[in-house]
């Protein structure tokens, strides 16, 4: 049975629902994975009004349209990441606060509590997001970053997140990291050093994004086969590195859609990332959970790219053999 082929309404958070809701019932999708931002999932909302989960869901509904997954990835990078102005431009205003730093991450974590709540409230299981990190700041060894400071990261991790974790344990939801740059695992060694902090614990896992390993060079096929029980959602995202000899891996302080980075993100299908290799890596750990679009391309329409990206998922979908294909010549 194929995978649901959802659409992350993070980067179409200017639009209403609703008019997402249409339009990706247009362009061939099966339902959404709301972001917590917009009027897409409002997390305050969820929790004191009573119908309001229900709206999301006749809103979807209207569209023949479901929800797998809801995402709240920018209040989450509040957790451990060291509050700054940017931190400010991307957090509602109850978690900013007066912005002085332990307030900052405490308030983050209540909202990540009840984020936990609000899609137990919602009926989904899994909440999509980011951790943040304390320590990305130290990627480079120079000034010399003693191990201790490295340690003590991922000691912050297991400080605040258990407790945000024991809420996600209690209302039967699991937390998906998105491994990524500056969050606290941003490849498969800093993932295994994660779950070992948190102490394997089940409720944590992995929104499995390959986009953001294959630049770095990290075989996203590897990523599944490491953590086979701990891919809880799945973004379709591709990516492209362009290193031509004056390019560098490191971005170069340039921004998204410069023709002079060396890398950037693609739509589906138009990078630089195997997707056959990975459905067949999923297939083998036994996800079957969404396909979800995070649709991020600087240099193509997003409408055109929304379109022609749910059709490719559908048709780089398959399931697994129930046979062995020579089983036929055996007595």
């Amino acid at each position: 049975m194929p995978r649901p082929v959802t659409l992350f309404t993070g980067q179409w958070a200017d639009l209403p629902l609703e008019t997402l809701a249409e339009k990706a019932h247009e362009w061939g999708y099966d339902g959404l994975e709301l972001a917590c931002s917009g009027d897409h999932f409002d997390v305050e909302k969820a929790l004191s009004d009573p119908g309001y989960c229900q709206s999301r869901h006749d809103i979807l509904a209207k569209y023949d349209l479901k929800v797998w997954a809801i995402s709240n990835h920018l209040v989450g990078q509040a957790v451990l990441d060291i509050p700054s102005e940017r931190i400010k431009a991307i957090v509602p205003e109850r978690v900013w606060g007066d912005g002085k730093p332990e307030g900052v991450r405490e308030r983050a974590a209540e909202e990540m509590k009840n984020t936990a709540r609000a899609a137990k409230a919602l009926g989904v299981n899994v909440v999509n997001g980011f951790t943040g990190s304390s320590i990305w700041h130290l990627l480079y060894s120079f000034p010399p970053v003693p191990p201790e400071a490295i340690e003590d990261g991922f000691k912050e991790l297991a400080a605040r997140w258990n407790p945000i974790l024991d809420v996600f344990r209690e209302c039967g939801v699991k937390f998906a990291l998105e491994v990524h740059p500056t969050e606290i695992a941003y490849d498969i060694y800093t993932a295994q050093r994660a779950l070992q902090a948190l102490d394997n614990r089940p409720e944590f896992g992995f929104n499995f994004d390959p986009s953001h390993l294959h630049w770095q060079f990290v075989d996203p096929v590897e990523f599944i086969r490491a953590f086979p029980d701990r891919i809880y959602h799945v973004h379709v995202k591709d990516a492209a590195r362009t290193l031509d000899g004056r390019t560098s891996i490191l971005a170069s302080h340039l921004n998204f859609g410069d023709p002079r980075r060396g890398w950037d993100f693609r739509s589906p299908g138009h990078g630089g990332i195997d997707f056959e290799e990975i459905i067949r890596a999923l297939n083998q750990v036994g996800y079957r959970g969404p396909l979800s679009v995070e649709w991020e391309d600087c240099g193509m329409d997003r409408e055109h790219g929304a379109r022609e990206a749910a059709a490719f998922v559908r048709d780089i979908d398959f399931t697994p053999s129930q046979i062995q294909f020579d089983a036929a010549f055996t007595k």
